[in-house]
Parts: C-alpha cells; sequence; structure tokens
C-alpha cells in the first residue's frame, strides 16, 4: 500500500487553519488505529486528534507552533517502498469518515517539503527542541506521580520511556522536597491565551474576598481527617493540574510537585486570652536590598510588591458617635468634632484616584483648602495610592500618615476606616491642629473621605 497522508481536517464552526500545538508520536513510531496523534490549536478550542491509519510515522511535515490551512498535510504514516509491515493501513471505517484532507500520497501530487526533524531518535535525555518518545499512558502516569519526561534516560526501543521507568523515578530520592523539577511549560496560545489574559487582569482588577469561619474540631479525630484532606486535595490537584500551575509570560508552568501545609495551633502559639504586647507584623530583618528582590504582584513589568502593599493583619477600633446635646448631657467630653465628608465612585483601575476626588468633594463642601488640613490619614492598600493622592491633592508630605499607614500598621479588613478615625482624633488633639481628614480607596472603585475638627477650633462650625 502506498503512505498514507493525513491532512489538517475541517474542524468546523467555520475555522479555515490550525496551530500545531504538540506532536504525540515521533517519527519512526509505531502506531495504531485511533491512537493520540496530534493536538490542534484554534481560535476557539484544543483538539486532540486521532490516527486514521495504522502503520509507522514516516515523516512528520509541520513543526509544533507553526499554523497552516485547513487541507494542509501535517503527517506521513508509512514507508513509500510499501512492505507489508510498515505500510499504513486505513480502515473502512475511516474512508467512511472522510476526514477532509486524508488521502494516499500518490492521489494529490504536491510540492516536496523539507521533513521536520524527529523529536526523538536516541535513547537518553531529550536535548532542546526534541520531545520525549513515551506513550500517553506513560505521560499520563508521569504527570500524576510529578515525573518530569525530559530527565529520564528511556529504557524501552529507541529510548522510549516506559512505565517502570516512570514508577523508579517517582519513587527517587532525587525528587524528595526541594529537589523536584520545577514542572513542564506550554505556550498558551489561542483561545487559552485569551483566556489566561482575562484572568490575570481580573486577578489584578477584582477585589478578592475571603470568607473565615471558625469551627470547633475538639471531637474529630484529626489523625484521620488530616491524611484524607491532604490526600482529596492531592487528588484534585493531578486531576485539574492547571490548579497547580502558574503563568510566566505567554507560558503556563506545571509544578512538579505539590506544596501542601496545614497550620496548628501549638502551646507556644498565641491564645485569645495573651495580651498584645506589640504588632505582629514588623519585620525588622528587612532590608532594601530584600525588599528590591521581591516579584511584582500583579504584572512582570510592575512596581506594587509584598514589601509596598499592605499587610493582612488582626486589628479592632471603636468609635462613639453622638450629637453634642446628648454628649453635654452625658456628661462627655468629645474628642473631635465631625465636619464633613465626601464620597466617590469610579472603574475599579482608577483605585489610586479615588481618595483624592472624595477628599477633595469634602474639601469643597467644607470651604476649605487642602493646606488648612494639619493632618492627612490616607489608607495605603498600597503605597502607590497615599503617594499618588498626596501628589493629586497638593498636600505636604509631612502631615500625611504621621504614625504609619497599612503597610506598617496592618489593613485589618473591616476596621480600617474606623482605626484611622480613631488615630486621626489623637493625633490632631496631641498636636493641637484644627482640622485633619481621612481619606481611602473602597474594594470597588470607591472614595471616603471625612474631615475631623478639634473641638474648640478657631474657625467654627463649617457649613454641612
Amino acid at each position: 500500500m502506498p503512505p498514507y497522508e493525513f491532512k489538517l481536517p475541517d474542524l468546523g464552526e467555520g475555522l479555515t487553519e490550525g496551530e500545531v500545538a504538540r506532536w504525540l508520536v515521533a517519527e519512526g513510531q509505531e502506531i495504531g488505529e485511533d491512537d493520540p496523534l496530534v493536538e490542534i490549536q484554534t481560535d476557539k478550542t484544543t483538539v486532540e486528534i486521532p490516527s486514521p491509519a495504522a502503520g509507522k510515522v514516516a515523516r512528520i511535515l509541520v513543526a509544533e507552533g507553526e499554523t497552516v490551512a485547513v487541507g494542509t498535510v501535517l503527517v506521513v504514516i508509512g514507508e513509500a517502498n510499501g512492505h507489508a509491515g510498515e505500510a499504513a493501513v486505513a480502515s473502512s471505517r475511516h474512508r467512511e469518515r472522510r476526514l477532509s484532507g486524508a488521502s494516499p500520497a500518490g492521489e494529490h501530487p504536491r510540492a516536496e517539503e523539507p521533513p521536520v526533524t524527529s523529536p526523538r531518535q536516541a535513547p537518553g535525555h531529550a536535548s532542546a527542541g526534541q520531545r520525549v518518545r513515551a506513550t500517553p499512558l506513560v505521560r499520563r502516569l508521569a504527570q500524576e506521580l510529578g515525573v518530569e519526561l525530559e530527565t529520564l534516560d528511556g529504557s524501552g526501543p529507541q529510548g522510549r520511556v516506559t512505565e517502570d521507568d516512570v514508577r523508579s523515578a517517582a519513587a527517587s530520592p532525587s525528587l524528595a522536597l526541594g529537589d523536584a523539577p520545577e514542572g513542564r511549560r506550554e505556550p498558551l496560545r489561542g483561545v487559552r491565551k485569551l483566556i489566561a489574559e482575562h484572568m490575570a487582569r481580573a486577578h489584578a482588577e477584582v477585589p478578592p474576598v475571603t470568607w473565615v469561619e471558625e469551627c470547633d474540631f475538639g471531637a474529630v479525630d484529626l489523625k484521620r481527617l488530616v491524611p484524607l484532606t491532604l490526600k482529596a486535595v492531592a487528588e484534585a490537584l493531578q486531576e485539574v493540574p492547571e490548579l497547580n500551575a502558574r503563568l510566566e509570560g505567554d507560558e503556563i508552568v506545571y509544578l512538579a510537585r505539590y506544596d501542601l501545609g496545614v497550620a496548628v495551633q501549638t502551646d507556644q502559639s498565641r491564645d485569645a486570652d495573651s495580651p498584645v504586647a506589640q504588632d505582629e507584623g514588623i519585620r525588622p530583618e528587612t532590608t532594601p536590598d530584600t525588599l528590591a528582590k521581591l516579584p511584582a504582584a500583579f504584572s512582570r513589568d510592575g512596581t506594587i510588591t509584598a514589601g509596598n502593599a499592605s499587610q493582612l493583619a488582626d486589628g479592632a477600633a471603636a468609635l462613639l458617635v453622638t450629637s453634642a446635646e446628648r454628649a453635654e448631657a452625658l456628661g462627655l467630653q468629645p474628642l473631635a468634632e465631625i465636619l464633613t465628608h465626601g464620597m466617590c465612585a469610579d472603574r475599579f483601575s482608577y483605585l489610586h484616584t479615588v481618595p483624592a476626588i472624595a477628599l477633595n468633594k469634602a474639601l469643597e463642601k467644607a470651604g476649605l483648602d487642602v493646606n488648612a488640613l494639619g493632618l492627612l490619614e490616607i489608607n495605603e492598600a498600597f503605597a502607590s495610592v497615599a503617594l499618588h493622592a498626596t501628589r493629586m491633592l497638593g498636600a505636604s508630605e509631612e502631615v500625611v500618615n504621621v504614625n504609619g499607614g497599612s503597610v506598617a500598621l496592618g489593613h485589618a479588613l473591616g476596621s480600617t476606616g474606623a482605626r484611622m478615625a480613631v488615630t486621626l482624633v489623637h493625633e490632631i488633639n496631641r498636636r493641637g491642629t484644627d482640622y485633619g481628614a481621612a481619606t481611602l480607596c473602597g474594594g470597588g472603585g470607591q472614595g471616603y473621605a471625612l474631615i475631623l475638627a478639634r473641638p474648640g477650633h478657631t474657625r467654627g462650625t463649617a457649613p454641612t
């Protein structure tokens, strides 16, 4: 029989071309009918195409990463000499399917194309640009066990990696925690790249929500619960490897190990009755050099890092707000007077601007200039928020966050606004400053501002 030419089939939905994402076979490899042959990436999906014929892979004509039109010959199955043991045997079932372009080589003459280098021809580690020879089942096993096929010397024919090779590597001490290879990398193309870009942007622009629920596990046998929980998590990561991966540029990196941990309370842990002697977020070992080495949080070329972002911290603050008449009737001495407030809302991408916009609204209502503010608290969701708002307002940095902002003190979710007001109240009284303001950005692009006045301030009550 003549060799069998397999062409890129029509994948439907008006698609006219596809990209060869990954070859699942190598030149010289014997394959059976319906064995996985190639992965094709389109603008809408990724499709694994099975082989329509059995035989030896004679020539791979389109390299990985190339985009070709429907009907382009991708691979030749079977040898041109026509020996029975090497010729492709296309079944009648596949003939009836009539995959677009699938035909014997002699029926449609075409221009001679240069052969594509075989992904792997010899035993030993795969070199750059080569693909390890292994069956789909062995590849699946390697992925489940966290073994990188490229690091193995295949013991099978022509260097093929076998199941025994993978299991031996998985049991090797060299794959212990900390020594495991980073993981395989795959380029993101087409719709997968678009989805990844949208998800990365959403991670940077949409505020995360964390729900914390306290549970009493006193009556639970942790010796049974913890292993079962870890096992379930590990199995989920194996089943959905994208959950144990990270994005680097246009590539997705599948991590080759699973780092799981359980937080526990010990005798050395601080319990609910222990006093807090100092802020727990202080890191005296931090230096400018260590801060400079921290990676950007939201984009590769970004400037926001863990070092200039607010720390998540526990905290509490209490405020008592009442009228002057009620305070006098109760015999209470007010600490400050609420002069006025301001609010605004914008897109989340304008997070850095809304504190200044909200405060300008409050200043306009109060008939004050920013220079009248002796103290200014600007919440540091990120240090860049306080810096940008200070510049927008034209305020002096000498009056901003004089006792530290949320980068230093922590961003206690749910009590940050109260904490800022309490800090401001005590500081304006300590300094004898007439006016002070607190302003912050909200999780969805909102801005809030509050102007306080010291009791007995010289200007009198501002208009409301």
